[in-house]
C-alpha cells in the first residue's frame, strides 16, 4: 500500500503500524522537537499505533485498508509537539504516567488535576502518607524507561463503571453514567486503566522532557518549553493566580458542584436556578469589593485586561456601577481606540500580520494622554474606525475631576509599556479578568479555561458578529499565541485577578453551541477541534434557565440579552 506521509511516498505492508513505518524510515531521533507524537488522517487525530492496512482473514490472503486511510487517499500528517494536537497527546501521556505512578506508590491516595500554571499543571494529592515528589519522580522515570506501549482498548461502558466503582473512584463512575455510547476507549497497564478523551503518544518512552516540583498539598508537573521543546519550561510562581483558583474550587465544594456529574444532577433536579443566583451574587459581591479597594487607594485610573472572551466589557461596566455607588464618576475608555492605522502595521518575519501585537497600539499617544488626564488637563479622545481601519478624531474631549475614575479596558491594559516613566503608580489600579473554571469532568480530566473561552467566543461571534464556527476556530490558535506573548505574562502584576467563570454556564452554553458544532462536516479543517469540544459537551446536560440569568451577567455578553450592549 502507498502512503504519503508529510508529502513523502512510503510503501507499507499489512499489519505495520504508523510507528513501525516511521521507525523503519528513520523518523524517530529521540528529540521531542522533531519526533512525531501522533498523526492526522482525514481530519482526525490518530495514535502512531494505528495500523493503516489489516489482513482480513486468518489465512492472510486478503488485505483491508482502514476506513480513515481510504478517506484520506493514503495521506498522513505527522504531529509533533509544536502542533496543538501533538502537545495534547503528550500531555495525556503525562497524565497516564503520573496517575499510574501515584497508584503504584500510594494506592489509597486521591489525585486531582487542578489547574494549568504557566507551562505546568498543578495536581492536588490527598490521602497519601509520606508523599514525596522525589519518590514520585523516580517512579515516573522507571515507567518511562520501561517504554510501556499505550494501546487503546475498547470495553463496555458498564464494565468501566463497575471497575471505577470497585476502585472507589466515584467521580469517574458517576460521570460515565451519563455516557450515551455503549463502549469506552481506555488505556491500561496491569490492573490500572484510565481514559483521557483523546489520543496519546505510542508509549511512555515518548515522555522525554519534564520535571516535577513540590507544591502545597501536591505537586506541579512541568512540560517542555513551548519555543524549545527539548528543554523543560522555566517555572514562575503565580501566587495570586493560585489563590483565586483555589477560591473557586472552594466555592465549587461548598455548592456541591465540583464535577460535570454534580452539574448534571443540579440540572436534572431543577436546583441549577439556585446555583445561578448564588454565582451571580458572588460576582456582584466581588465587584463591590474591588470597587472598595479602588476607592480606598484613591486611584483615578483602572487598567482592566484579560484574554479573549473573559468578559472584559461586562466586567468594566459592572465595576463602573459599583463605583457610582461610591459617588464616583467612572468613564470607560477602550484601548481599541488607540490602534494605529492598519496600513501602518508591518508584517512579521513570515509575512503575516499579528494584530495581537503590542505594537499595534499607539502606546506613546496613550501614555501622553493618561499622564495629561491625571495631571488635570483636558484631552481629545481618539476613535478607531474598524471599517476603514483608521483612527478618527471626533472632537470628544475629556477632563477628570475629583470624582472621576477612568476604566481602561483592553487585552494590553496590563502591559507596562503603556505607563510612562514617572507616572504616579498609586493612581493606577490593575485588574486581570479570566474565567478560571473550577469545574472538572472528573478528578483526572479537567476542563481547561481556554475550552470555556472558546465556547463563549464561538457562540458570541456567531450570534452577534455573523462569524461562522469555521472562521472562529481557524483564528483560535493565533489568538492563543498572541495571549501567550502579550497578555498572560502580565497577569501576576495585577492588583486583583477576577475569576469571571460561573459553575453553571456550560449547561447554558450547550444549547446555544451544540447545533452549530453538529453542523460541521468531517472534511472541514476545523473538524478535529469540533470533535474535541463535542466530547466534553456530550457529557453535559442542557439547562433551560436563561430567564434566571440577569441582564448584567457576564454570561449575557455571549448568549445575548446583555444590558450594556443595548
Amino acid at each position: 500500500m502507498k502512503l504519503i506521509i508529510d508529502g513523502y511516498v512510503y510503501w507499507v505492508r499489512p499489519e505495520q503500524s504508523l510507528l513501525d513505518i516511521i521507525k523503519e524510515f528513520g523518523l524517530i531521533t529521540g528529540k521531542l522537537s522533531t519526533d512525531p507524537i501522533a498523526a492526522k488522517i482525514a481530519g482526525e487525530v490518530f495514535t502512531l499505533n494505528y495500523i493503516p492496512m489489516r489482513m482480513q482473514d486468518a489465512a492472510h490472503e486478503r488485505e483491508s485498508i482502514r476506513k480513515a486511510m481510504a478517506a484520506s487517499g493514503g495521506k498522513v500528517s505527522l504531529l509533533r509537539y509544536s502542533h496543538p494536537s501533538g502537545k495534547d497527546a503528550y500531555r495525556r501521556t503525562a497524565q497516564f504516567v503520573l496517575f499510574l505512578a501515584i497508584r503504584k506508590l500510594w494506592p489509597q491516595a486521591v489525585a486531582k488535576m487542578n489547574c494549568t500554571v504557566g507551562e505546568g499543571v498543578y495536581i492536588k494529592v490527598t490521602g497519601a502518607e509520606d508523599f514525596s515528589t522525589e519518590r514520585l519522580k523516580e517512579c515516573v522515570r522507571e515507567l518511562i524507561a520501561e517504554d510501556i506501549p499505550l494501546v487503546r482498548r475498547r470495553i463496555p461502558t458498564a464494565d468501566a463503571i463497575e471497575y471505577f466503582t470497585r476502585q472507589e473512584q466515584e467521580d469517574k463512575a458517576r460521570l460515565l453514567a451519563y455516557r450515551a455510547a455503549p463502549t469506552l476507549d481506555v488505556y491500561g497497564y496491569g490492573d490500572f486503566f484510565d481514559y483521557y478523551y483523546g489520543e496519546m503518544a505510542p508509549s511512555t518512552g515518548f515522555l522525554r522532557v519534564w520535571d516535577i516540583i513540590p507544591a502545597q498539598n501536591g505537586f506541579i508537573f512541568i512540560f517542555p518549553d513551548r519555543n524549545d521543546p527539548d528543554r523543560v519550561s522555566d517555572y514562575h510562581e503565580m501566587t495570586q493566580f493560585m489563590e483565586v483558583y483555589d477560591e473557586g474550587k472552594r466555592w465549587g465544594e461548598l455548592m456541591k458542584c465540583e464535577t460535570v456529574a454534580d452539574l448534571n444532577e443540579l440540572v436534572d433536579s431543577g436546583r441549577l436556578r439556585e446555583l445561578v443566583r448564588v454565582n451571580e451574587a458572588l460576582h456582584e459581591k466581588r465587584f463591590g469589593e474591588v470597587a472598595d479597594m479602588i476607592c480606598a487607594r484613591g486611584a483615578h485610573a483602572v487598567m482592566l485586561a484579560g484574554p479573549s472572551s473573559s468578559g472584559k466589557t461586562t466586567s468594566a461596566n459592572r465595576l463602573a456601577t459599583q463605583l457610582r455607588a461610591h459617588g464616583k464618576t467612572p468613564i470607560l475608555i477602550s484601548l481599541d481606540d488607540y490602534y494605529i492605522d492598519r496600513d501602518l502595521i508591518e508584517p512579521d518575519e513570515n509575512g503575516e500580520f499579528d494584530f495581537e501585537h503590542i505594537n499595534t497600539i499607539d502606546t506613546a499617544l496613550f501614555g501622553e494622554q493618561l499622564t495629561a488626564l491625571l495631571a488635570g488637563e483636558e484631552i481629545e479622545l481618539p476613535a478607531f474606525n474598524f471599517k476603514r481601519g483608521k483612527r478618527e478624531w471626533t472632537g470628544k474631549k475629556l477632563k477628570l475631576d475629583e470624582s472621576s475614575i477612568i476604566i481602561v479596558e483592553g487585552i494590553h491594559a496590563l502591559n507596562p509599556v503603556l505607563l510612562p516613566q514617572g507616572l504616579d503608580r498609586s493612581a493606577i489600579f490593575k485588574i486581570f479578568i479570566s474565567p478560571l473554571l473550577p469545574l472538572s469532568l472528573d478528578y483526572h480530566n479537567r476542563i481547561p479555561t481556554s475550552y470555556l473561552r472558546l465556547l463563549r467566543r464561538t457562540v458570541r461571534d456567531y450570534d452577534t458578529r455573523g462569524a461562522s464556527v469555521q472562521k472562529t476556530l481557524s483564528m483560535w490558535e493565533s489568538v492563543r499565541r498572541g495571549e501567550g506573548k502579550w497578555i498572560l505574562p502580565f497577569q501576576e502584576e495585577a492588583d486583583v485577578i477576577f475569576n469571571s467563570s460561573t459553575l453553571y454556564e456550560l449547561a447554558v452554553l450547550k444549547k446555544h453551541i451544540f447545533p452549530l458544532l453538529s453542523a460541521i462536516e468531517p472534511h472541514e479543517d476545523c473538524y478535529e477541534q469540533v470533535r474535541a469540544m463535542v466530547k466534553v459537551l456530550n457529557y453535559i446536560h442542557e439547562a433551560d434557565v436563561d430567564d434566571e440569568i440577569p441582564p448584567t451577567s457576564i454570561i449575557r455578553e455571549f448568549i445575548g440579552g446583555n444590558a450594556f450592549y443595548k
